[in-house]
């Protein structure tokens, strides 16, 4: 069995639980993902599956990337990601991996990356609260003195300063599967996962099953 999928988050709605409660949901466009090449450990040191998911032109392959594909079908994919098994031997090329990897009710892990912000001063990026607005304060959004006197003399690293905020890989553990709908490929989580609409995520089976 593979230990995950990869996936498109369409955005978020929610449903009402069989209790009556409003469930905020995220929707997941799940695979269906491509077996386009088997790792294993006598020959890559580890046993994997690299996963083709969303597809895009031959044109816009090189011949490298186009040979990799001819040996699972030909068809050319825009995202690839490897996901590790158990036994690799049980797998082909070509074979395709979809929802039917999860069930109702199970929980996963899901990985992506959060929406990118661009250059961000410190009152966004790190929650400061800012100056003071009267009694002559100048300094509403700045960070403030960032020195240490006269030792150790130096900016400590790691100091909360303005920056690139954003576009960094995030992971959401224990989402439940609210629902699960194989005609169109979906997965409903319950919550949020990181990405904006229409980006690239990884769903990941728990590694000790669920909690």
């Amino acid at each position: 069995m593979s230990k995950g999928i990869l996936g498109k988050k369409l955005g978020m709605t929610g449903l009402f639980s069989s209790n009556g409660r409003h469930v905020p949901v995220t929707v997941i466009e799940a695979g269906p993902c491509v077996v386009t090449q088997i790792k294993t450990k006598d020959k890559d040191g580890y046993n994997a599956l690299q996963l083709g998911f969303g597809s895009k032109k031959a044109s816009h392959t090189n011949k490298p990337e186009a040979g990799h594909f001819a040996k699972s079908g030909g068809q050319a994919f825009s995202m690839l990601k490897e996901f590790a098994v158990d036994k690799p031997e049980e797998f082909e090329l070509g074979q395709t991996i979809s929802t039917e990897l999860f069930a109702i009710g199970e929980k996963v892990d899901v990985s992506g990356l959060s929406k990118g912000r661009g250059f961000a001063g410190v009152m966004k990026r790190h929650g400061f609260h800012g100056g003071r607005k009267t009694h002559g304060g100048r300094c509403q959004r700045k960070p403030g003195s960032i020195g240490c006197s006269a030792w150790p003399a130096k900016v400590i690293k790691g100091k909360k300063m303005p920056g690139h905020y954003g576009d960094d890989r995030h992971t959401v553990r224990n989402l439940e599967i609210v629902d699960i709908r194989p005609d169109q490929n979906l997965i409903l989580l319950k919550g949020a996962v990181p990405g904006a609409k229409s980006g690239v995520v990884e769903l990941r089976k728990l590694r000790f099953g669920s909690k």
